[in-house]
Order: C-alpha cells, then sequence, then structure tokens
C-alpha cells in the first residue's frame, strides 16, 4: 500500500484547503492533487434536503477497505475520503476524496475509482426532503453507476 488512508464519517462539515493542506504541507514529492466534492443538488428547486443514513463502523469499515483498495492499486502519497450523514442542505458539501501522487494519472484514475465504489458500495442511504412538505422518498440506487463501477474489475 502506498499510503494510509484517512477516512472519516461524521455530521460536520469539512474544510476542503484545511484537508488538501494536510496531504501537501511539507512534501516536496507531489506533483498532483486531484479533489472531488460531491454536493447536495436542489433538483431544479424541488428538494429542501438531502438525509444521509449510514450504519456507524460499518460505514467507516466499509469506506477504509474501499480506500485500502485505491491506495493498492495506484502510487498515492496520500488519500482523504470524508463522508457526511445527517440532513443535508442544497449546496451543501456531502463527500470529499482527494488522492495525492508524484503524478496526475494515479491521482485522478484513485479519485474516479473511489467515486465509482462509493456510489455503490458504501452502505449510506439518501431521502429526498422535498421542498413543498410531505415526507419524501428514499434514492433508488441507479444502474449508471453500476456500469461505472464494473470498469475496475
Amino acid at each position: 500500500m502506498s499510503a494510509t488512508p484517512l477516512v472519516r464519517v461524521q455530521a460536520e462539515d469539512f474544510d476542503l484547503q484545511a484537508e488538501s493542506l494536510r496531504l501537501t504541507e511539507g512534501r516536496k514529492d507531489v506533483g498532483a492533487l486531484v479533489t472531488f466534492t460531491g454536493l447536495c443538488r436542489d433538483e431544479a428547486g424541488t428538494l429542501a434536503a438531502l438525509e444521509l443514513e449510514h450504519y456507524p463502523g460499518m460505514a467507516e469499515a466499509e469506506l477504509t477497505r474501499i480506500a485500502g483498495e485505491a491506495a493498492e492499486r495506484w502510487p498515492l502519497t496520500g488519500l482523504t475520503v470524508i463522508h457526511r450523514f445527517g440532513k443535508i442542505a442544497p449546496g451543501h458539501n456531502i463527500v470529499l476524496v482527494i488522492a495525492a501522487s508524484s503524478h496526475r494519472r494515479a491521482a485522478f484514475e484513485a479519485a474516479d475509482f473511489l467515486m465509482d465504489y462509493l456510489k455503490t458500495r458504501a452502505p449510506f442511504w439518501k431521502k429526498e426532503h422535498p421542498a413543498e412538505g410531505g415526507t419524501g422518498a428514499w434514492v433508488e440506487a441507479k444502474t449508471e453507476d453500476d456500469t461505472d463501477a464494473a470498469r475496475w474489475t
């Protein structure tokens, strides 16, 4: 494994700049830092919030396993995965993936792999809360996400 991933599942927001700095400060071997931040969309004004639920302990273990797989596949100098839970309003952060490497290709591929696998394997459930009120509905898995993840096998 090239880097020991940092994985957190938390209700509070994260700071992209602080997390990026943690992977690069004082390092001269980092040539690429690829970040992905997933945000809550408002779905054309119809969504008031997205609620994310997870199994504590199980979610962290699965994210750590997926991040470890990425760190074994690519020569990374650092890797961070942060996933939020709870009710998240449109425009707010949901997930952060940062992959650091000496070279760009490894960082891009590791971040892409992580997002594909987080969408299909991480034990999170999403419930949409409509802007007009009501109970909302659980979000179904998308076949496109499975197709995206299948390309890494």
